[in-house]
């Protein structure tokens, strides 16, 4: 009883400090990039449905998005596209119901459209099998995304520890529909910006990788903007040791990623020596990547930062750093960076 009471002084605090209404000029939904296969045979229109049949396609593979537009947009819109186990709902909301980064840059005067990759979510529907299991593994993501190590929460966490928020927040996991590899994924991100425009990519987690790839696919994407991302595309020869990226890729491809600007977070409970907890050597290693890979992306004339947000006094974040409970001040530091690089007009 005490957790609902919680939560609903919580809902109550908003609707005592409500946020002007937001001026929405066109909304909708669409489908990007895919494929169509056929199986084999003729198909019979007279069978009933339930009944095997040949010669029917299939479409599959494509990512799904759902976008809004405000009144006087910026000319840069933002396509978001969410991490492992997770949808486009990680920028939508936070585990305790406040605005998400879409929101918050909504009201900001930015175009957003919110992926769901393929296979994944509303974009489900796959070419390829996959096996979906039913295996518990919640205390492994609470781990793993650095909200504590369970059942304890970190000290000082930037996460609503309410047993409603965890619950809300354990619902938001949501698996794998198919077999879906990068390629795929980063040829639906393509077509996402094909349709979108003009834009600024954000990514999260595991999307990381994939928004490399899409941004040396794609020279509609002006700008990356990467939260904890795992992996890094480091040019042919370059590649440390063990780098979730792969082993690199053709040096005049990563020179496309020279030519826009890249900013990356990282939240907080990243230790600097080697931990007996698993969980944060993963990390520790991550973040030591991710400064390496930087500079080389400098090195070759680019325009690479890596912010690790407690070295500039903003404490507590988990991997979640957009939808924690200090998520409206990581997005303020994120507008600076934008209207540093003339990204806000």
């Amino acid at each position: 009883m005490g957790t609902l009471l919680a939560f609903k002084s919580a809902v109550h605090a908003q609707k005592a400090n409500p946020q002007k209404p937001l001026m929405i000029a066109s909304q909708g939904a669409f489908s990007a990039g895919g494929s169509v296969i056929k199986s084999e045979g003729v198909y019979d229109p007279l069978k009933a449905w339930n009944v095997p049949q040949g010669g029917q396609t299939r479409h599959g593979d494509h990512a799904d998005v759902f976008y809004q537009i405000p009144v006087s947009a910026k000319k840069l819109s933002m396509v978001f596209l969410h991490g492992y186990g997770q949808s486009r709902r990680s920028w939508q909301t936070t585990a305790d119901g406040r605005e998400g980064f879409a929101n918050l840059f909504l009201r900001k005067g930015y175009g957003v459209y919110l992926v769901d990759q393929p296979g994944r979510g509303d974009a489900g529907q796959t070419t390829k099998p996959a096996t979906i299991t039913a295996t518990p593994d919640d205390q492994t993501w609470f781990t793993q995304f650095r909200i504590g190590q369970y059942p304890n929460f970190y000290e000082g966490v930037q996460f609503p520890k309410d047993s409603l928020s965890l619950d809300r927040f354990f619902r938001m996991m949501t698996p794998n529909t198919g077999n879906v590899d990068e390629a795929t994924i980063v040829k639906a991100m393509s077509a996402v910006f094909d349709k979108s425009g003009d834009g600024i990519l954000f990514t999260h987690s595991a999307g990381g990788a994939s928004g490399w790839k899409t941004a040396i696919n794609n020279e509609q994407v002006k700008a990356i903007v990467a939260y904890e991302p795992g992996g890094f595309a480091f040019p042919e020869g370059e590649a440390p040791e063990g780098n979730r990226g792969g082993r690199g890729i053709p040096l005049e491809d990563f020179k496309k990623l020279t030519k826009i600007p890249i900013v990356v977070y990282y939240g907080d409970f990243i230790p600097k020596d080697e931990s007996n907890a698993a969980s944060l050597n993963f990390w520790r290693n991550v973040l030591a990547t991710a400064k390496q890979w930087a500079k080389v992306v400098n090195a070759h004339g680019g325009d690479a930062t890596v912010v690790h947000l407690p070295e500039i006094g903003l404490k507590g974040n988990t991997h979640f750093p957009m939808s924690d409970l200090n998520n409206q001040e990581v997005a303020e530091i994120l507008a600076k960076w934008l209207k540093q690089k003339g990204l806000d007009r």
